[in-house]
This record gives structure tokens, sequence and C-alpha cells, in this order.
């Protein structure tokens, strides 16, 4: 380690001396990407011209789908260069796991000068609260880790004591139960936990209940990528892996091209995964699939002829689904209820004609009619979709109603067909996991207190005391959905320890009202986030490059992809006082009374040995798994660790070395998939998920669990409701179609400059994305609004400015606002110029307690108090203090 990174890590220099050697590039160093990052400016150089150092495998763990290989390249303890995957040639077939611009942006954010270098206090928080209005804008005071620790068990000990464990409220990223703390929360009594449905939206349970997924996981309906370039037709719904979902999956979509594949978006926004591919484009309005996709159905229905015009595959429908017609209705249900007549309105007198569902979708009736056309069952055809779609208020149906158009033509368990969710890490590339993630090997610790809020009420919930109580935190978990039953609920406490959740929940502008009414808000984070800045207390946490290694990639889900691992190790020591989140949830333990032992039987080194030795890799065959590492007994008395040798695929050391193994893939080897085969080839033999065992157009058990969940109603077939904060509510009254005070629709799309909300801060990403407002160009005419103007943007629930982008890419009457800024609030004003997307959102739950995300309403208008600066020329919120 170099001898000023020595100091810095040691607190031994003094801001004076930081800032001074940053500036001036003292010891090698400099502050590059305005002012926000502490960086060496060069390595050294061998006597032949090679750069001396160690080149070791980084973590890049954020949650953009990617999960690629990183590579620091250290010097002194100093990392001067990054690069990515070269451990073997790069080809179609046998891709490098290649990383984006976050990923080799990470050093500027790993030793940012506006890390969190010390427990900070909020200066005017009192044990009981203080003055709590002034979160989000009180100084900050330097605390001791002891001092901190000793003021949070303080609280959770009178908080228990007088308003029960109920009162402390565990906010964990996407689920409570899996972060450390939870743990010791877990042993001190429990806590009321906080629930999601996150990205997956209205495909987090759906699905599963209808009968559209396999191998108990969400995205596993597609087939893989080889079997993707045997595909004429690819069908995108609401899709965007070129931005949202990097690493292979927009390489293996090139690759379907390259084989002749046809592609079609449908999306309000022609994005650059649309543009790579030369697609043509649907521009359907948000959140309105529904009413398009049942006019398709209607098209398919009336159209269909046996010989002269074969688009229905009658023989698929009837061997593989029920509910699609009253022939095929589950028994005791009134055939009345099925889905085609549901579609040619027998009954309810509402045909879903093309002419019906323009007005809601704005597709015109003739390309409506075409799209149809393009899912003939005679072609093959892929029908797949990300799940932006679904992350929108009264969605539930929609999951069923991709599955039913694929149903209905048959484009499911055969080559070349496929119809499904494919998003993330598996975007492009279906099947199960070559390479499974093992165990850290702790046991699981269970939560007493059994109440879960909602994501879409949690900041209702503190405000108003008032809460409904459908299950389970979990919603993986057979608990989940329960009937709903209003629960009292009085939150005390805030304690945020993993995620970004007041930044990237519905309804910021509540949250952060929820924030300043309880009595301690907790936030453990690497930088000021938006939860630290609103918290009372904030512990600096290590990054995973400052840990003792660990894995990404090898599962399904928040992974890189299903042919590979990836292993990272410790790259610099834990700078300033920074600490793990697993180091705080022990000392914590210690001053609430509970044994470590009993949260953490072992240490962190034996966790990572024991996923080690637990890795799976499959095998030749392509069915069966042995382990992954072989590890000897001085690999094992290396680490320090309790273990038995064992034989896998690759070494211990040759694994660290690399950073990555794959599975080396070619066409017609065993790794292949075809999603829903075995079902199709016998489905008595092969049942579904769901109560029927079969794809399930009328669901009574969807229909009835959202139902009794009490937050909105549906049908037990799919069909169109209309969405709060839809584009029917842009209007005064729908009939004269007068619009209203918020007459735009608003989406949310994921943004190159970040991943949700991390690397916002990196100066380098904010200047090669400046984060604008994407507005059509005649929206923008319409408003006297030009390129670069600065433009404020009013929804019901608060208001952003940005800077206007005009683009015919967008739509007309969508404003496309990038997801994950961070807040920046004027106080005085009660406008954010951060341009967060959840400032203009509100909490609305409906259904499945589905995230609203994509469904908002706004009004745009040119601002003239000033104009508003480039993000990059914003200061970092760097917190310093004198004399340390």
């Amino acid at each position: 380690m170099s001898s000023f990174l020595k100091k810095v890590t040691d607190k031994t220099i003094s801001r004076r001396s930081f800032l001074k050697a940053t500036a001036a590039g003292t010891a090698g160093l400099a502050l590059t990407g305005c002012g926000s990052v502490l960086a060496p400016a060069g390595g050294k150089i061998n006597a032949v011209g090679e750069e001396q150092g160690e080149w070791i495998s980084a973590a890049c763990w954020h949650n953009c789908g990617g999960r690629c290989l990183n590579k620091a390249l250290v010097v002194d303890g100093v990392v001067i260069r990054q690069k990515t995957d070269d451990t073997h040639e790069d080809s179609p077939d046998y891709p490098q796991q290649r990383g984006c611009l976050r990923g080799r942006s990470q050093r500027q954010q790993v030793f940012g000068a506006d890390r969190l270098k010390y427990p900070m206090k909020r200066k005017h928080w009192q044990p009981g609260g203080g003055d709590k209005s002034l979160r989000g804008q009180d100084e900050w005071e330097r605390i001791s880790w002891d001092e901190a620790l000793a003021y949070i068990a303080d609280e959770l000990n009178r908080v228990k004591k007088d308003y029960g464990n109920r009162s402390i409220l565990h906010i964990g990223g996407w689920s409570s139960r899996i972060t450390d703390i939870s743990r010791t929360l877990g042993l001190y009594g429990g806590y009321c936990e906080y629930w999601n449905t996150n990205s997956f939206g209205s495909w987090a349970m759906t699905p599963k209940t209808v009968g559209f997924m396999q191998l108990g996981v969400w995205d596993q309906t597609v087939n893989d990528r080889f079997d993707l370039r045997n595909c004429e037709t690819i069908i995108m719904l609401s899709m965007n892996p070129a931005w949202s979902a990097m690493g292979s999956s927009s390489w293996h979509y090139r690759q379907a091209k390259k084989a002749g594949a046809k592609f079609i978006g449908i999306d309000p926004f022609f994005n650059a995964t649309y543009s790579m591919l030369g697609a043509q484009w649907v521009p359907v309005r948000p959140s309105t699939d529904a009413a398009l996709l049942l006019a398709i159905a209607y098209v398919l229905i009336t159209k269909d002829h046996p010989t002269l015009n074969p688009l229905i595959d009658w023989e698929f429908l009837n061997k593989c689904a029920i509910g699609f017609d009253a022939e095929h209705m589950p028994e005791g249900e009134d055939p009345k209820g099925n889905f085609k007549d549901h579609v040619l309105g027998t009954y309810d007198g509402v045909p879903k004609t093309p002419e019906w569902a323009s007005e809601i979708c704005g597709v015109s009736e003739d390309q409506i009619e075409k799209l149809a056309l393009e899912f003939r069952k005679d072609k093959k055809v892929a029908f797949i979709c990300g799940m932006a779609s679904g992350r929108t208020r009264n969605s539930d149906n929609l999951p069923q109603l991709i599955m039913t158009i694929g149903a209905m033509t048959g484009h499911m368990g055969k080559s070349g067909h496929m119809t499904g969710s494919t998003m993330h890490a598996t975007s492009g590339n279906g099947g199960p996991a070559l390479v499974c993630a093992g165990s850290n090997g702790l046991p699981g610790i269970p939560n007493p207190v059994d109440d879960s809020i909602n994501a879409g009420q949690v900041w209702d919930a503190i405000l108003n005391g008032k809460y409904n109580f459908t299950g389970s935190g979990d919603f993986t978990s057979a608990d989940q959905y329960k009937p709903g039953e209003e629960r009292d609920i009085d939150i005390r406490i805030i304690y945020h320890s993993g995620g970004a959740t007041l930044q990237t929940n519905d309804g910021m502008t509540k949250g952060i009202e929820a924030h300043r009414k309880v009595d301690l808000v907790v936030s453990h984070s690497q930088f000021v986030t938006t939860n630290s800045k609103y918290a009372d207390i904030v512990l600096p946490v290590t990054t995973e490059w400052e840990k003792i290694g660990g894995f990404s990639g090898g599962t399904l889900v928040h992974s890189g992809n299903r042919e590979m691992i990836i292993m990272y190790s410790q790259i610099s020591e834990p700078l300033y006082e920074a600490r793990s989140d697993q180091w705080i949830a022990i000392e914590l333990a210690k001053k609430l009374g509970i044994d470590e032992k009993e949260a953490f039987p072992f240490d962190e080194k034996q966790q990572f040995f024991n996923a080690l030795a637990s890795t799976t890799v499959v095998n030749e065959d392509g069915k069966t798994y042995g382990p992954l590492v072989t590890i000897t007994q001085e690999d094992i008395d290396e680490l320090g660790v309790t273990g038995k040798p064992q034989t896998g695929k690759i070494t211990y050391r040759e694994l660290k070395e690399k950073g990555v193994y794959q599975v080396k893939r070619y066409p017609g080897d065993n790794y292949g998939y075809i999603a829903y085969e075995d079902f199709v080839r016998d489905p008595e033999n092969n049942p579904l998920s769901s109560e029927s065992g079969k794809l399930e157009i009328y669901s009574r058990k969807l229909a009835k669990t959202i139902n009794d969940m009490g937050f909105s109603t549906i049908q037990p077939i799919p069909s169109y409701i209309k969405p709060a904060g839809g584009f029917e509510d842009t209007f005064q009254e729908w009939e004269g179609k007068a619009k209203g005070e918020y007459p735009y629709q608003v989406i949310n799309p994921h943004y190159l400059r970040r991943s949700h909300t991390v690397f916002d801060n990196v100066k380098w990403l904010q200047e090669a994305w400046p984060n604008p407002v994407f507005l059509n160009t005649n929206d923008a005419r319409d408003n006297g609004l030009a390129d670069g103007d600065t433009v404020l943007i009013t929804s019901p629930y608060g208001k952003i400015l940005r800077n206007a982008c005009l683009t015919e890419r967008v739509r007309p009457g969508v404003v496309a606002l990038p997801h994950g800024a961070w807040v920046d609030m004027d106080e005085k004003t009660g406008i954010d110029v951060g341009g967060a997307d959840n400032i203009l959102s509100g909490q609305i739950p409906t259904g499945q307690g589905v995230s609203g995300f994509n469904t908002g309403i706004a009004r745009i208008e040119k601002y003239t108090q000033s104009k508003l600066i480039p993000d990059v020329e914003k200061a970092a919120r760097i917190v310093f203090q004198e004399g340390v």
C-alpha cells in the first residue's frame, strides 16, 4: 500500500493535507473527474516498458443485470487501471464476460472523495428524535463507532420497551430478510418487514399462479441463446437490454439478427436496443399493453382459418390450456366467463376490436392488425418481454395475457418458438444455471414479528398508523399473498441496512415526510445517498472491494448469466473507518446483549469457503452437477478455515487468478434449453405450477388471491383494467377527450449512467450521460420548449427539474425520465433539482401490491427562474471533518 493511501486509511491525514495532496497530485495521486475521486495518476513501468503490479479480480456487484468480469491493476496497494475479460478469445458462441462503462468506472466510486469516512450523527438529533424537521438539511457531526452503536442500541431498547418490536421497521433493499442486520434484529425479538415487487411488478406472483413459469423462477420461460437464432420473428415488448441488462444480452440478439430474424419493438420509447436491431416500432402508450394484446387476440380469432389463414394453434390450446373457450373451462365455472367470448364481446357487448384498443393504446387499427398477423402459428416466433410493462398499477392480468397470446399461436415448447419474460441477467438466454452459486452455510434466523408492509403503502402506514397486512415479507413465499387484514402500526424507528429504498420506492415526497416523523432513522451507506441524507445516524460501510471476496453470477436472479460464475478478491483494506455490514451486525448484537455466535456462528472467511466449496457446475451430460472448484489441504490452511479437500473442474488458485469460470458452449451441446418442451410433449406427466397443472387462461386462484388481498380486483381471465394514473387520467373527462391538468404520461427507463441509483455520483458517468428528460419534439413545441431548456415537470405528488432532450424516439404524449437520479430537494421551492423519478410517483397499492413506477401523469413547462446546471458541475456530497 502506498504511504499516502495508508495515511488515508489509517485516518492520520488532515482535511487540509488531503485537499492539498489531491489537488497537486502529491504521492503520485490526482483528483480526477471534477474533484470527486481519489485516484492515481499512473503506474510504475519496468525496464522493458511493462506496467508493474498485480491484476486482481474485482467485484462488480451492482444490480444492473450484467455481472461482468472486472479486474483491477494494483500497484503498492493503489488501483491504477481496470480491464475486463481477456481470459479467452471472444466469439459469438463463447463470448467474453465483458464489462460496461459503469463497471469500468468503479474505481471512481470505490475510492471516491465523497465516500463516507466516519460514523456520523445529525447535529440536532437527540434520543426520541430531536428536531425531526431538519432531516435532510441538518449538519453532520462525526462520532465514534462506540457512540453510534450505543445510540442505536439505546433507542432500540427504548422503543422495544415502550412500543414493542413491531415499531422497528427494517428496510434491507428488496427483501428485509437477506441483510446481516436482519439476523441481529431477529434474535432481538423481531422487526416489521417491508416488501416490494420491485423490478418484477406483476410478474412477481401472476406467472407461478397461472402456470407461466418453470424451475421455480420468473424468467425461465424462453429458450436458450442458441435457439434464439432459429426464430424468424422476434417481437419484443418493453425491452432495452442495451441499457438495462448489458453483459452478453445484446450480443445474443445480434446473433439472431445475423441469422435472419426480423425484430419488432412494442414500446413508448424507440430505444437503443430497437435501433441496434433495426426493429419495426409499435409506439404503444404506457400501461396500455393489455388493450393492445386483447385486440391482437380479437384479430387472431376473427381472421383465423385452418387452411387459408392458419393463425391459431387449436391443438396446443386444447391440450395445454384451460379457459380459452366455453368448451375448456374449469369444472364448476360458468362457461360464459371464457376468454374467447370476452374478446368477442359476446356477453359484455364490448368487442375488443382494433378500433376499441386504438383509442386507448394509441396504435393505429391497421398497425394492430398487421402486428397480430406476425404472431401466426406457422412462423417461428419469439414473443418476449421485459418486466417494465408489469411495473404498472392494475397490470396483474398482463403476464397471463402474454401467456395467452403465446398459447393461442403455439409459440411454446419447440425450437424457434418461445413466449415469456426475459430480463436482467437471463435476457436472451433462458435455461437453468449451468454454474450454481454455493451457500455461505449460515443457518436462517426467523423473524418473530409477522408484520410486513407493502411498498405501495409503507409511507402512508408510517404517517397514518394503519396498513393492509397480506402476509410474509418474502414475495417468493407461499405465506405472502394472504387475505387482507387492516392493522394498526406505530413505526418509531426506520433502519436502512441495504438498498436505496427511499430513493427507489414509489412516493418519495411522502417518504421524506415519513422519515421526518419517526424517532430514529439509521442508514448503512458508502455515500450520502438519499437514505442517508434523511437519516439521523449514518454508518459507513465497506464496498465489496474492501471485503475478503465472494461470488457473483451462477444464479438466475441478480446474476451474470447461466453459463458462468465470477469469483472476486479483496482489492483494498477498508478505507477510513468503514466497516462491513456483518461487523456492524455483530457489534450491535453485543450492545443489545445478544451472543454474537448465535447471529454468526462462524466468520466471513469460513462463509466464503463454504460458498466456494458448495459451488457446483453442470457435468458434460447436461443434467447432473458436481463440485466446481478443486480445493487442496494447502488451500484450506492458507485460508485459515475448516473444510475438506475436493476435486472439481478448476483449482482454487486458477479461479482466483482468472476471476471467472465459464462453461464453454457450442451449437448442439448438451446445455441447450427449450422452455416447456416436456410439458408440451406430455402435459399430464409434466404439470406446471398452476392449480390445474396447465396454462390457465382462466385462473380462479389468481383472481381469488388478488381480490382477497383487498388492494383492487381483477377477473379470472385477462382483461383491460384502467390503471390508476394511466392514460385515461390525463383527461378531465374521458368521453369528451378534454385534456386535464396533467396531460402527459411519464415512464422511467433504466439509464446507462447508473445501475438503478448506484454510480449516480460518479463524475465520469455524469459527464458521459447528462440525465435529461426525453421529450417528443412536437410536445416540446406545443409547450414552447427547445432542446436544452430547463423543464419543470409537475405531477400530483411532486415537482422536478431537468434539461430537455428533444427526440422523435419517444411517442407523443410521453415524458421519458431516466430512473434512479439522486434527489436534491430545494426546500424553499419544494422542487427536486436532481430529477428523481419517484418524486413524481405516489403511494397507490393495487392488485398483488405491484410497483407502479411506470404509471404516472404530469405536465411540462419551461422553467424561467434559473437554468439548471449540468450534474457534472454540481458539488459532490463530500463530508469532511477538520483536524481528522
